[in-house]
C-alpha cells in the first residue's frame, strides 16, 4: 500500500519530476500518439500500457505517471490513431470491435507500439492492459512475436482465446487481476483461461477481488472500488519488482 500511496501522490502533483509527454509516431504512414513518463532517476525497466476502449486518455497518462513514480519508464501505446478518442459507449465498442475482428492489425499495432516504447532505451519490458487493453495484451502474448517481454498483466481485461490461437510455450508469466462481480468477463471465462494455461504448463497467477465489477480500477467510473484497486496495484507492483527488479 505504501508504494501505491507514494505513486498516487506523485502522479497527482503538478510539479512531479517524472511528468510525462505525448509522443507522436507513425505506422505505415498512419499517425498515432502515445504517452511516455520517465522516472526521476535511472529506470528499473519499461512498462508498456495498452489502453482501455476509449484510447489513450488522461487515465492511462495518470497510470503511466504512477508507474514512473515507482522508478520505471512507462509508455502508453496507441491502437486507435491520433485524435481517435471515442467518448460514448457505442463509439468505444465500434473502435474496439474493429481490432477484435482484425487480429493481424491488432498485433501489428501492438508490435509497432512496443518498438516505439523501446525507443526510450529500455529493453526489459512488462506489458499491462486495462479492459480492452487487457485483451490486447493477451493477444500480444499469444502471438509469440514480442521478444524480451518479462511478463503480462491484465486489469479486468478480456480473457477469451480466439479460435485458432493459443499461448506458445515461451509465454512469460501472466498476472490476471479480476473482479469477482464482473458480469462482462465472467468467472467461467477466468476458469477457462486457467484450464488453458494449466494445460500449456505456463506460469500464471489469477487474483479475484470480491464485489469488484468490471472496470474496478477506473477512478471516475461508478464501478471504481478503492479496495480492489489498491490490492490489484499492490499485486502489480510486486510483479514488477519480481520481473524487472525493484
Amino acid at each position: 500500500m505504501r508504494a501505491f500511496a507514494l505513486a498516487l501522490v506523485m502522479a497527482l502533483s503538478p510539479l512531479a519530476a517524472h511528468a510525462g509527454e505525448t509522443v507522436p509516431y507513425t505506422i505505415d504512414g498512419e499517425a498515432f500518439e502515445g504517452y511516455r513518463a520517465k522516472p526521476a532517476g535511472a529506470s528499473k525497466g519499461l512498462v508498456v500500457i495498452v489502453h482501455a476502449w476509449g484510447g489513450v486518455t488522461a487515465y492511462e497518462q495518470k497510470r503511466a505517471d504512477m508507474i514512473a513514480a515507482l522508478g520505471y519508464e512507462a509508455f502508453a501505446l496507441d491502437l486507435y490513431g491520433k485524435g481517435n478518442r471515442p467518448a460514448d459507449i457505442d463509439a468505444k465498442k465500434r473502435e474496439a470491435q474493429k481490432l477484435y475482428e482484425d487480429r493481424a492489425r491488432m498485433q501489428k499495432l501492438l508490435l509497432a507500439g512496443l518498438k516505439e516504447a523501446r525507443a526510450g532505451g529500455d529493453e526489459a519490458t512488462v506489458v499491462i492492459g486495462y479492459c480492452f487493453g487487457g485483451a490486447a495484451a493477451l493477444e500480444l502474448a499469444r502471438s509469440g512475436k514480442a521478444l524480451g517481454i518479462r511478463g503480462y498483466v491484465t486489469f479486468h481485461g478480456g480473457l477469451k482465446t480466439p479460435e485458432g490461437e493459443s499461448y506458445p510455450a515461451s509465454t512469460p508469466p501472466l498476472l490476471i487481476l479480476h473482479g469477482g462481480a464482473d458480469t462482462s468477463i465472467t468467472m467461467e471465462d477466468v476458469a477457462a483461461l486457467s484450464r488453458e494455461l494449466e494445460a500449456a504448463h505456463l506460469s500464471y497467477e489469477i487474483q479475484v477481488y470480491s464485489g469488484a465489477p468490471h472496470g474496478f480500477t477506473i477512478f471516475d467510473l461508478p464501478a471504481y472500488r478503492k479496495d480492489a484497486d489498491e490490492k490489484s496495484w499492490s499485486a502489480f507492483t510486486d510483479f514488477l519488482a519480481s520481473h524487472l527488479g525493484g
